[in-house]
């Protein structure tokens, strides 16, 4: 029962909607069927299978509005949770940046849903796993690592004639393998709408060639650095960039699109040319809900075009009080880049350092983006073109806006993370101190 039809859902939400007496009533219906499997020592140590169903109501009287969830559907339990949310509200204090709720939406069609994700079963996770670990143990490497595979419906519906519907799949896979003197560390990650993309061997291969070419780390100097940063690695600071979008921040001086004295750098060129980054729900690659958490339509947004912010994100209140368009946080984002593989940028990098993954990123500042963090699992010191040895991590204090400023060389874009994002080769990339975790 976890996966509602269309028609089901609306049938529920309608009739949640018939019991309200409020001024204004929004629900939100969802569920879900969500297994997973994990293995640490070349031995699984969970693995399990839920499933899950949820209706949440909000009721609004004048600008106050209170919230309450269930997991019940009969007749008498729909009710008592709309009761529910009616005494909450009347109990709340206004709510001076309310907004009254949307009217019926146009969305977008995503393909979001695959039948292979929705089919996986304990036989699948099994093989899965087996994959991954079977080679790891024919090499005396130690592999420890995760899947978890979504499927599952969002639906939502007001009093004012608003309904949503979308049904979406994800499989997700990340490895970490380890050789036997716990001196060299590989990882790899993978996800996917649709599974039948994803192969545990083949990802896993990537992580035991790091692992076992990572074992004999030399130390380097701290310092600037040509570095290459694998679609994992880039990856985290291009998400934390996005997220700090907002246009209310930046109205209010309190990020990197604020301007000292007031007004933002809207419109203004901040990174290198070659920088284009958008989002699109119907992309096939990273299909994404034709609707954000309020209603709102997601539609194709250029974020960044040549190196120029075209658009920030605004809440309905926030959009409502500049007189401009409300634009929704994205799922995903798309960087676009050229054709060139990672194996391109390593050939054409004279002296360089190739980075798999960062970790334990933190914020620094907030109006430059500066954060700090670590490299880990594989970390290569290049030369005429080839990698020559692995070097040992480093701490870092970065900020992608100046990462892309920096920006020497863009690969050709994969999924990491919900996103498309290629390798990216940065100058004068910031490493503070040596670390000698793996």
């Amino acid at each position: 029962m976890a996966i509602l039809s269309k028609e089901e859902a609306k049938k529920i939400i309608d009739k949640v909607l018939a019991f309200s007496k409020a001024d204004e009533i929004s629900v939100g219906l969802s569920g879900n069927r969500t297994g997973n499997i994990r293995y640490a020592r070349n031995s699984v140590s969970t693995s399990g299978e839920t499933s899950d169903l949820s209706l949440s109501v909000t009721s609004v009287f004048g600008k106050k509005s209170g919230t309450s969830t269930i997991n019940e559907f009969d007749d008498a339990s729909l009710e008592k949770t709309v009761r529910r949310a009616e005494e909450i509200a009347k109990l709340a204090p206004d709510n001076p940046e309310y907004v009254p709720i949307l009217g019926p939406q146009q969305y977008l069609e995503t393909n979001s849903f695959s039948e292979s994700t929705a089919a996986i079963n304990p036989d699948y996770r099994a093989k899965a796993a087996f994959d991954s670990i079977d080679p790891c143990i024919k090499k005396n490497l130690t592999a420890a690592g995760y899947m978890e595979d979504t499927a599952g419906f969002s639906a939502m519906g007001n009093s004012k004639g608003l309904f949503g519907y979308n049904k979406a799949t994800s499989i997700d896979f990340s490895i970490t393998v380890r050789t036997a003197d716990g001196k060299g560390s590989g990882y790899a990650a993978r996800d996917y709408n649709d599974a039948s993309k994803l192969s545990t061997a083949s990802a896993t291969e990537v992580a035991m060639q790091k692992a076992l070419a990572s074992s004999t780390a030399k130390a380097l100097e701290p310092g600037k650095y040509t570095v290459i940063l694998e679609p994992t690695a880039g990856v985290d600071l291009l998400q934390n960039m996005m997220r700090s979008m907002d246009a209310r921040n930046a109205d209010e001086g309190r990020s990197f699109l604020g301007k000292k004295g007031g007004g933002t750098r809207l419109g203004e060129k901040l990174f290198d040319e070659r920088v284009n980054i958008y989002s699109d729900p119907q992309n096939l690659e990273i299909p994404g809900s034709p609707f954000s958490g309020d209603g709102r339509p997601q539609e194709k947004v250029m974020w960044v075009e040549n190196g120029v912010v075209k658009n920030m994100t605004y809440s309905r209140f926030w959009a409502e009080k500049q007189g401009v368009k409300a634009i929704a946080p994205p799922s995903g984002f798309i960087f676009q880049g050229g054709n060139d593989s990672l194996a391109d940028l390593i050939k054409g990098t004279e002296k360089g350092i190739l980075v798999t993954r960062l970790w334990y990123i933190r914020a620094v500042d907030p109006q430059t983006l500066l954060y700090t963090g670590l490299t880990r699992d594989g970390t290569f010191y290049i030369e005429n073109g080839q990698i020559k040895y692995p070097v040992k991590n480093f701490r870092f204090n970065e900020s992608p806006v100046i990462m892309l400023n920096n920006v020497e060389a863009i690969g050709k874009p994969v999924r990491a993370s919900g996103n498309l994002v290629p390798p990216l080769k940065i100058r004068d990339f910031t490493f503070t101190s040596l670390s000698d975790a793996v």
